[in-house]
């Protein structure tokens, strides 16, 4: 699969078209649906659209730079990739593509539990790699898991909070979705797993796959014994009450993720740019705050910055990379969204990441009283 002209390619968007049109239809509904009825899938792009930033002016933008740090490690952008399963999907090198882009554009490359190759060959691609766990039935395979990312060099462990199992996804219910033979997941070698090769009619086969093998019954002491179990940084993904995200601070997470899951769980819960500022207070400095659904542009990303984030998760659009043209799609991904968070920097007033914080983001009308301070942004 070869990736058009660039000069074709000028935004994000124009590769989820090419994706769409390239992916058959229940790879591509798997993709892009949510759960239930979209309403959240929905909502997480309505609420960064509803969010407008007030540029400032008369700032020195000339030398503007989209540098960060993420967990105390230089990034040349704040995002780092979502953890998304079985890549192999949309593309034969999969996971191996993803990885090797993120790489050379200077980003982390978060890696899943049920990435369709094994973590070792994963971050064997050279970049900073985090791992994705997923909280298992069987407690000695994970923190099996949790070893095999250690000895394989990963920079961070994220645990997901989110998925007790996985919810009712209307879209892959009607295709009866199965994965097909070649794509499994690859960092398991026995069990379940070949309950997600089953077809099952009316049903998803990846819905019953993870039934049987993710714990739901994860809690707050599991956090606290992961935490003690591994030196790695601790990223807890999935939060969005502020109670929550505070909780996770104390148990010692490094980073928490206010994320709905790109709107693939409850459906109807709350956008994560919605709550980011309150969850931001909540933990107040002690750990970094991460926030994903619905980006899908650099202003996005400038959006989560003026709102307390530290960074981004990026999840479909990396798909539609790699599906456009596996690591040359995923280089172009990346391409744009650093020259559009650049541009958005600079347009902004921002000279650079940090500078974004203190810009000014309103929903609505801005009020004459200027005595209101921030408050008067509604």
């Amino acid at each position: 699969m070869t990736l058009r002209a660039t000069s074709s390619i000028v935004c994000i968007g124009d590769l989820e078209q090419i994706a769409s049109a390239v992916l058959p239809l229940p790879v591509w509904d798997f993709v892009s649906g949510g759960s239930g009825n979209e309403v959240t899938l929905a909502a997480n792009r309505a609420a960064l659209e509803r969010i407008q930033l007030v540029p400032r002016v008369l700032t020195d933008v000339s030398q503007c730079s989209t540098v960060t740090t993420l967990l105390g490690a230089e990034a040349s952008m704040p995002v780092a990739t979502a953890p998304i399963g079985y890549q192999k999907l949309v593309h034969p090198d999969g996971e191996l593509a993803g990885a090797r882009a993120a790489m050379e554009a200077g980003i982390p490359f978060t890696v899943g539990t049920l990435s369709s190759y094994p973590v070792e060959r994963i971050a064997g691609m050279g970049g900073v790699t985090w791992f994705q766990l997923y909280w298992l039935r069987d407690r000695v395979m994970s923190y099996e898991l949790v070893r095999r990312a250690e000895d394989a060099g990963c920079a961070a462990l994220m645990l997901t909070v989110d998925v007790p199992w996985m919810g009712r996804r209307l879209r892959d219910m009607r295709n009866a979705f199965v994965l097909p033979d070649d794509v499994e997941a690859a960092n398991f070698s026995v069990g379940p797993v070949s309950a997600a090769h089953r077809a099952i009619a009316g049903g998803s086969a990846l819905a019953a796959h993870t039934s049987m093998t993710f714990a739901s019954s994860l809690n707050w002491s599991d956090l606290e014994e992961l935490r003690g179990r591994t030196e790695l940084p601790l990223i807890v993904k999935g939060l969005l009450d502020p109670a929550d995200a505070a909780r996770a601070a104390e148990c010692g997470a490094d980073a928490v993720v206010v994320s709905n899951h790109g709107g693939r769980q409850l459906d109807g819960a709350v956008p994560g740019i919605d709550v980011l500022e309150a969850v931001c207070a909540a933990v107040s400095g002690r750990c970094e705050v991460l926030v994903d659904g619905g980006i899908r542009s650099g202003v996005d990303v400038l959006k989560a910055l003026a709102l307390g984030a530290n960074g981004v998760l990026l999840g479909r659009p990396l798909l539609w990379g790699l599906a456009a043209g596996g690591t040359d799609g995923a280089r172009e991904l990346l391409r744009l969204l650093a020259a559009e968070l650049r541009d958005a920097l600079g347009l902004a007033g921002c000279a650079n990441t940090s500078e974004a914080q203190w810009l000014r983001t309103t929903r609505g009308p801005l009020r004459t009283d200027e005595s209101m301070g921030n408050d008067k942004w509604i």
